[in-house]
C-alpha cells in the first residue's frame, strides 16, 4: 500500500492523491453507513414497540439491508407518462451530489482531514441547499399532486428550520472564531461549546432544527405517509428511489457529525483513538434521531412553521447575543 501511494504521490502529486484517497474513502463508507443505519432504524423501532425486528436473513437480520439492496437494485425503473423527465431523472442523481463533499472537511483525528479549508462550514451549508432543490424537482417532475404537496411543505420546512440552524452555527463559530472544522475542535480543548450555558442552549436549537432539515419525525410532514402517500418520492422506484434514501440517512450521519464538531468536542475524548471518539459522539447523535421518530407523534405543519419562527429563531438570535457579550467579557477579563 505504502509503495502504490508513493507511486501515486509522483504521478498526480501529494494533494491530488490525498483528495483521490479520501474521495474513495468517503464513498466506501457512505455505502457501509447507509446500510447500517437502515439496519439499526429497524432495530431500534422494533424493540421500541416491543419486539425484535429483522432477524432471518443474517445473524439479527443484519444482512436484511443488503438484501433488500438487491431487490431495489433489480425492479424496473417506471417513468410515468406525463413527468417532466428531465427534472425528474436528474433529482435522485443531484440529491447524492453533495453528500461525499460534506464529508472532506470534516476533521475525524487529529491532523486527519482531506480538505482543511478555512471556509469549511461554509462549504458544508452551501452544497446542503442542494438538498431542497432535488426534493422541488423531484416534486415538481413528477406531475404528481401528492409529490408536489410534499415538495411545497419541505421547501417550506428547510428555509423555516435553516435560520434558527445557521444562528447556532454562527453562534459556535463565534465562540471558536474560525470557520475552520479543524479549529474548532481546537478550541474545545479545555471546554467543550455544549457544557457552556449559551453552548448548550445552542446545541439544543441546532438538534430540533437538525431534525426538521433531515425530514425525520415528527418533522416529517413532506414524507407524511397517511397524508401524502410518501411525498415528493411517491412516482420513484427501484435505484431511484434507493438514492434519495440513501442521501437521507447519509444526511443524518453529516448533520450528526456536524454538531459533534461543533458542540462536542470533535474527535476530542480520553484514552481512545479520535477517529474512535468521533464516530461514537456522531452514531449517539443519529441513535437520537432514530429515537425521536418512534417517540414523539407528528406535528400539524403550521404548528411545525410558528415554533421555527416565533420561538426557536428568537431564542437563537437572543443566544447569539448573550455569546457574543460573554465572549466580549471574557477578552476584558484576560
Amino acid at each position: 500500500m505504502a509503495d502504490l501511494y508513493q507511486k501515486l504521490v509522483m504521478l498526480l502529486g501529494d494533494d491530488l492523491t490525498v483528495l483521490i484517497l479520501g474521495i474513495v474513502l468517503t464513498l466506501g463508507f457512505i455505502q457501509f453507513n447507509s446500510l447500517f443505519l437502515i439496519w439499526l432504524e429497524r432495530k431500534v423501532a422494533g424493540h421500541m414497540q416491543l419486539r425484535l425486528g429483522p432477524m432471518e436473513v443474517g445473524p439479527h437480520g443484519i444482512i436484511q439491508t443488503i438484501a433488500d439492496g438487491i431487490k431495489l437494485v433489480g425492479k424496473q425503473l417506471i417513468t410515468p407518462r406525463y413527468v417532466d423527465k428531465w427534472l425528474f431523472m436528474l433529482a435522485p442523481v443531484i440529491v447524492l451530489m453533495p453528500v461525499p463533499l460534506a464529508f472532506l472537511v470534516l476533521p475525524v483525528h487529529p491532523g486527519v482531514v482531506v480538505l482543511d479549508m478555512n471556509v469549511g462550514i461554509l462549504l458544508i451549508f452551501g452544497f446542503s441547499t442542494l438538498n431542497v432543490l432535488t426534493i422541488l424537482m423531484a416534486g415538481w417532475g413528477s406531475h404528481n399532486k401528492y409529490s408536489l404537496l410534499g415538495a411545497i411543505r419541505a421547501v417550506a420546512q428547510n428555509i423555516a428550520y435553516e435560520s434558527p440552524l445557521l444562528v447556532t452555527v454562527i453562534t459556535a463559530v463565534l465562540w471558536a472564531r474560525s470557520l475552520n472544522m479543524s479549529a474548532i475542535v481546537d478550541a474545545q480543548d479545555k471546554i467543550w461549546f455544549v457544557f457552556t450555558p449559551w453552548g448548550a442552549l445552542a446545541f439544543l436549537i441546532f438538534l430540533i432544527s437538525a431534525t426538521a432539515e433531515t425530514n425525520r419525525a415528527p418533522f416529517d410532514l413532506p414524507e407524511a405517509e397517511s397524508e401524502l402517500v410518501a411525498g415528493f418520492h411517491t412516482e420513484y422506484s427501484g435505484m431511484r428511489f434507493a438514492m434519495f434514501f440513501l442521501a437521507e440517512y447519509t444526511n443524518m450521519f453529516i448533520v450528526s457529525a456536524v454538531g459533534v464538531t461543533l458542540f462536542l468536542g470533535g474527535w476530542r475524548g480520553p484514552i481512545l483513538p479520535g477517529f474512535i471518539w468521533f464516530l461514537l459522539k456522531s452514531y449517539v447523535l443519529v441513535f437520537m434521531f432514530l429515537w425521536f421518530r418512534w417517540t414523539f407523534p407528528r406535528v400539524r405543519f403550521d404548528q411545525l412553521l410558528g415554533f421555527a419562527w416565533k420561538v426557536l429563531l428568537p431564542i437563537a438570535l437572543v443566544n447569539l447575543v448573550v455569546t457574543g457579550g460573554a465572549i466580549k467579557l471574557i477578552d476584558l477579563i484576560r
